[in-house]
């Protein structure tokens, strides 16, 4: 069956001399590989090509789809949404690849989302217009907010009774957690401040220090590695704190 649907590439592999394998959360049928033949070339046409594949390029693609294969072919490819500054911008590049590692570990079948789709679309088109403060706080309000299509959004209860953010439970609480994963007064309640934004143009209003920042993603990738099964760690957060401090 040929199919025409959009798609958001997560990563891609060299293949042979030529080729790629690329993972791509498409629309249609959700989390998918596809080998692309002939776009590393040494040609200069056959280069271009390659371009299209970088992670968090949002294409339309039309391709052979079988839900029996785990490998599926492309046919044609072109860009869907062509970023202004998201594939070329060393701070919201950071961003865009901290966010389809994220979405990348979460995804475990080849099973159609499509508000999930539109959702991770939508925050990628988002983050290539946004300020810089923007941008900042743009890592925490996507975590926080993707994780409600995986069945464990953090519930905004935060209060000066209920200050302590337990990350095993995903609750805010007024008891301190027996253990040591878990936020507390001004971290806590900056994650109450982002999980009530729905618009990404309200971050503006969110002021956070780089160590603020830095803890608070640090305690998002254990709240999703006691959520996720094989979560591990997020490779792309190191690179993202050095190049936003």
């Amino acid at each position: 069956m040929i199919s025409k649907t959009k798609g958001i590439v997560l990563r891609s592999v060299k293949y042979g001399e030529t080729s790629l394998i690329v993972t791509i959360f498409t629309e249609l049928f959700g989390l998918q590989s596809y080998l692309v033949n002939g776009v590393r070339q040494s040609s200069k046409k056959g280069g271009a090509k390659a371009t299209f594949f970088q992670p968090a390029s949002i294409l339309e693609v039309v391709a052979y789809h079988n839900d029996f294969n785990k490998l599926q072919r492309l046919r044609e490819f072109k860009w869907d949404f062509l970023y202004q500054h998201v594939l070329s911008d060393v701070r919201k590049n950071a961003v865009a690849l901290f966010m389809v590692e994220l979405l990348g570990k979460c995804l475990k079948q080849p099973e159609s989302n499509p508000d999930l789709f539109y959702f991770v679309e939508d925050a990628l088109r988002h983050l290539d217009e946004a300020t810089d403060s923007v941008t900042g706080n743009f890592p925490l309000f996507f975590a926080l907010h993707l994780a409600v299509f995986f069945g464990f959004r953090i519930s905004d209860e935060y209060s000066d009774e209920k200050h302590y953010l337990d990350l095993q439970e995903g609750r805010f609480t007024g008891d301190q957690p027996s253990h040591q994963f878990y936020l507390l007064d001004r971290e806590a309640a900056a994650v109450s401040d982002i999980l009530k934004i729905m618009q990404p143009q309200e971050l503006e209003q969110i002021f956070l220090n780089q160590e603020m920042r830095r803890r608070i993603t640090h305690a998002i990738e254990q709240y999703y590695a006691f959520h996720i099964p094989e979560f591990g760690t997020l490779r792309t957060l190191p690179v993202l704190r050095e190049i936003m401090s």
